[in-house]
C-alpha cells in the first residue's frame, strides 16, 4: 500500500468535505440526525444518486454515523458523530462567511437571494 502524502493539512479536510455537497449535507446534520428523504427535500438541487455517494463518502470518512432501524418499511438516519462533530466551528464560520458573502453581493447589486440565515441558529461551539 502506497503512503497518502498531503503537502498541508487543508488537502485532508478538502479530501473529506471538499466538493459542491458535502459541506452542505453536514451543515444540515448539525442540527441533528435526518433520513436520506429529509436531506434530499432540504438539498432539492442534489440527485439521489449523488446524495447517497456523498454520505457513503462521509461515512468512509469516518465523521457520520449511519443508523439501520430493523423495521418495515427499512428506517436509515444519518448523524454526525463525536469526530464529525468537531468539524462544527469550521462549518458554522463557512455558513456564517458565505451570510456574509451574499449580503456583499447584494450591495453591489448582484441579483441573489439566500433562502436559509444559518447564523442566528447556530449553537454555540468552541
Amino acid at each position: 500500500m502506497v503512503k497518502k502524502i498531503y503537502n498541508i493539512g487543508v488537502e485532508a479536510t478538502l479530501e473529506v468535505i471538499g466538493g459542491k455537497w458535502k459541506t452542505v449535507i453536514l451543515c444540515h446534520l448539525r442540527t441533528g440526525a435526518k433520513r436520506t428523504g429529509e436531506l434530499k427535500r432540504l438539498i432539492p438541487e442534489i440527485s439521489q444518486k449523488m446524495l447517497t455517494k456523498q454520505l457513503r463518502e462521509l461515512e468512509q470518512s469516518g465523521v457520520i454515523d449511519r443508523k439501520v432501524y430493523n423495521q418495515i418499511p427499512p428506517k436509515v438516519e444519518y448523524s454526525l458523530n463525536n469526530y464529525g462533530e468537531s468539524l462544527s466551528l469550521i462549518l458554522n464560520k463557512l455558513c456564517l462567511w458565505g451570510e456574509h458573502h451574499v449580503d456583499y453581493l447584494e450591495k453591489e447589486g448582484k441579483d441573489v437571494a439566500l433562502l436559509r440565515r444559518e447564523s442566528s441558529k447556530m449553537k454555540e461551539r468552541d
